[in-house]
């Protein structure tokens, strides 16, 4: 996409909270990846002026302190990993000596007391975080996130094969394999450890739960590369996301593909709500729970990537929205034509859970953005303009 061209407020129908020991937290955040020496210098004071820690604190708004806390350093740590050794890192072009290096630090996780890489700083930040996690999880809620672990290095090693070759995947294996590497899944054990409670394996695991989780993967994903499009192709490294992977397999024009990528966001969300309140109707206190904590997970990261240096970018402006809007400009309940995702619209009703709270409900006033109406076969996997509710 060439520089300048403007990305449009997003449509953001959940409520923006914070934790109201924030600004504490982010204190606590950029103290440890001092104490840790995460990354090099120059990396280390860009990661700590990112406010990663008021981004955890969104996350978790009512959460424990003491998770809160460890969320926002486990989200440093990653960056650390992410722009330390896969995107500006020598690792990061060569994924032969990547795998290794990932396995050993997987290894640490699953067993800390392990003798391996003992002089390294994301090594022992990792063994830092496991050895607080153990304090606040349960031994299965640890599993869990050592496995979502593996799944996060298994992705980001694929984005280094892409890096090392400047290949660009088609947008279905690139929707699958974003689903991890933007270190989502990674942090769903800490949505339940920040309140105390472990969401049990029939909800969980259940395909609609589970779709959910997906569906805020998903948004997150496609809202970061909205935010850090700018940040991206300013630089001189290779860089993947959604708007290049249209523009290359799509011969999408840089505003075709912006349109497309919103309006696919925007019918992911629209599913997501339906899928929240639908699942919210008959499931515990604790998936309630679990299904707002997805729902603030979105939004946080939509507050913190609109406003934070890393994607504001102040010495070369980015051009962001500073505000949400609060209509879709594609509220289509037929399935997005991406293989990977499409069975999301099979587990979820196509109308409003009756009885339920909707929350999201459209407003007469906002514009929607146009999106091109084409052949089933040329969609781009966006759809047409049927007005509906999301809700």
């Amino acid at each position: 996409m060439e520089h300048g061209v403007l990305v449009p407020p997003v449509y953001s129908p959940i409520s923006s909270a914070i934790h109201s020991r924030h600004e504490l937290i982010n204190q606590q955040t950029t103290a440890w990846a001092h104490n840790f020496g995460i990354g090099s210098r120059e990396l280390r004071e860009k990661l700590i002026g990112q406010d990663i820690g008021t981004f955890a604190a969104r996350i978790l708004p009512e959460g424990n302190e003491e998770v809160v806390s460890l969320l926002g350093d486990f989200i440093l740590w990653l960056f650390g990993v992410d722009d330390g050794h896969c995107e500006e890192g020598e690792l990061g072009t060569d994924p032969k000596e990547l795998i290794p290096e990932l396995s050993r630090l997987l290894r640490i996780a699953q067993n800390p007391e392990a003798a391996m890489l003992t002089g390294d700083s994301l090594a022992a930040g990792l063994r830092d975080l496991r050895r607080r996690m153990d304090q606040h999880a349960t031994p299965g809620q640890v599993a869990r996130w050592v496995d979502a672990l593996r799944e996060y290095f298994l992705s980001v090693a694929w984005e280094a094969s892409h890096r090392s070759k400047g290949t660009v995947p088609d947008l279905n294996d690139y929707t699958l394999m974003r689903l991890y590497d933007g270190a989502t899944s990674v942090v769903m054990p800490l949505l339940e450890m920040g309140y105390g409670y472990e969401l049990q394996p029939q909800e969980r695991d259940s395909t609609a739960v589970r779709a959910a989780a997906e569906m805020a993967y998903f948004i997150i994903t496609w809202d970061n590369d909205l935010f850090s499009h700018h940040k991206e192709s300013r630089g001189q490294q290779y860089y993947l996301n959604v708007l290049r992977v249209l523009e290359h397999h799509h011969g999408l024009s840089p505003a075709e593909a912006l349109d497309t990528a919103v309006a696919q966001r925007d019918r992911v969300m629209c599913l997501f709500l339906r899928a929240r309140d639908h699942l919210a109707a008959s499931g515990s206190p604790q998936l309630r729970r679990y299904l707002e904590s997805l729902s603030s997970f979105i939004r946080a990261a939509q507050d913190w990537g609109i406003s934070s240096r890393r994607y504001t970018t102040p010495d070369d402006p980015a051009e962001l929205p500073t505000t949400f809007r609060d209509t879709p400009t594609d509220d289509s309940a037929e399935p997005l034509d991406i293989p990977a995702i499409a069975w999301w619209w099979d587990v979820v009703p196509d109308e409003p859970t009756p009885g339920v709270p909707q929350r999201g409900e459209l407003r007469v006033g906002d514009q929607a953005v146009g999106v091109p109406h084409l052949p089933r076969s040329g969609r781009v996997a966006t759809a047409g303009h049927r007005r509906r509710s999301c809700a």
